[in-house]
């Protein structure tokens, strides 16, 4: 079944793509959610127009994107955790720390957009940042001990 996506859909694609998924997944999820629309002829005529269109626009998105990426580049994130014995975090450091730090530094990112392996340790480690489908940065983080 082949399906034009209305929005962002994880494992799947972008926004505007057209995909071929099984069609149990499409007309049971991503239909009746409102994530797709059947590809019909007409559907893409549509879709081809307006991608002309968005051409413009996407490019300024892009350079925007990039510039929110080289100043995530700059920034040393250290994020306070109390921690155990032998550095050993109680609990554990994930995407929405991460997002919260980001914050307090003046970027708003969505903690869905933040990939980070569950962090139990101190130390420096590294998170992706997914600012648009083109621009996906390393953003590198330090775990340090929270002072008591």
């Amino acid at each position: 079944m082949e399906l034009i996506l209305k929005q962002d859909v994880e494992n799947l694609g972008f926004k505007d793509d057209v995909v071929t998924v099984k069609s149990g997944y499409g007309r049971n999820f991503l239909i009746p959610q409102g994530k797709a629309i059947l590809a019909t002829i007409s559907a893409k005529k549509v879709l081809a127009e307006n991608l002309k269109q968005k051409a413009f626009k996407e490019k300024k998105i892009v350079d925007d994107a990039n510039k929110v990426a080289e100043a995530l580049k700059a920034l040393d994130i250290k994020i306070a955790s109390k921690v155990g014995a032998g550095d050993k975090l109680f609990g554990s450091v994930n995407n929405i720390d991460l997002a919260e730090a980001l914050e307090k530094e003046g970027h708003s990112i969505d903690k869905k957009f933040i990939t980070v392996t569950t962090v139990k340790r101190t130390g420096k480690y590294d998170a992706t940042v997914r600012l648009h489908r083109e621009v996906v940065v390393e953003l590198p983080f330090e775990v340090v001990a929270q002072a008591n």
